[in-house]
């Protein structure tokens, strides 16, 4: 890897990180015209870095929210952050409804880590999630109910929290897309565009900073130093496109639906299709 490709793989890494087109397909697409070998410890490892850069750019845009909701912490644990926040504050997305959605993918993560590193993480299995994913967003536009309105991610419950969390599961079969599965199981549970959007971007950084950290954890031997310029040149190129596509995204979804989303996965898929027949 050289520095070029470093930067190629990080702007592709913050261009499809949080759009529901998945990132993982993207990676793997773009490390084989680059001629990378996919399956090299320090290829995996890099991917692992620069995906680091992308959460940091939610962190960056979104960190008045997530103060925000550290300061729900002491209520929660006093009991006095009920649904709606009680009998006169205003209802406010608080830490339980992070934690409900997070559960269910840490949980599976957890006990499924090493198989689903083992059998899912190949070109074959996200050509099958690109299409199914796909197909998720084109059935959940087609269902998706009028009671949403304008409702904003503070007026998430924390039923539709968990259920988004249930939802984000599949995103663990590489190519399915976090925020494509999540955006996806919002709209079907009653949640708006942006607000599901939103809610998927807050509830990724400590699901993706704990992935990504397992991962990096385990593939320690493999950092050096000699590899540190290409690394952050990735890092740095995914941090500021990803705040610039996740702001367009935001923007995009007032105006088009998930389906337009699909389409594109759709056609993803036959190129991998015919690159790896190829």
């Amino acid at each position: 890897m050289d520095i070029i490709s470093a930067i190629i793989m990080g702007i592709i890494e913050g261009l499809t990180e949080f759009l529901p087109v998945s990132s993982t397909g993207h990676m793997i697409l773009t490390a084989y015209l680059l001629g990378l070998n996919e399956n090299s410890e320090q290829v995996k490892t890099f991917e692992i870095v620069v995906q680091l850069g992308a959460v940091l750019a939610v962190v960056v845009l979104y960190w008045r929210k997530f103060i925000d909701i550290l300061m729900t912490i002491p209520d929660v644990f006093r009991g006095r952050v009920k649904q709606g926040n009680g009998i006169s504050a205003p209802r406010r997305l608080n830490i339980l409804h992070i934690a409900l959605a997070m559960l269910p993918a840490v949980v599976v993560g957890l006990l499924l880590h090493d198989v689903i590193k083992k059998y899912l993480f190949g070109p074959q299995t996200v050509v099958y999630s690109l299409v199914v994913g796909g197909l998720l967003m084109i059935y959940a536009e087609w269902r998706k109910g009028r009671s949403a309105g304008e409702m904003s991610v503070d007026d998430i419950t924390y039923k539709q929290a968990f259920g988004i969390g249930l939802f984000q599961c599949l995103a663990l079969w590489p190519g399915f897309s976090r925020s494509g599965s999540t955006i996806s199981g919002g709209i079907l549970l009653g949640v708006s565009h942006t607000a599901a959007a939103e809610f998927t971007f807050l509830v990724s950084v400590p699901v993706m900073f704990g992935a990504t950290g397992l991962d990096l954890y385990k593939s320690a031997q493999y950092l050096s130093m000699d590899d540190f310029g290409f690394f952050a040149a990735g890092f740095i190129a995914a941090f500021i496109v990803a705040m610039v596509a996740i702001k367009t995204f935001l923007s995009l979804l007032k105006r088009l639906s998930l389906t337009v989303f699909a389409v594109y996965r759709f056609v993803l898929a036959i190129i991998f299709f015919i690159v790896l027949a190829s």
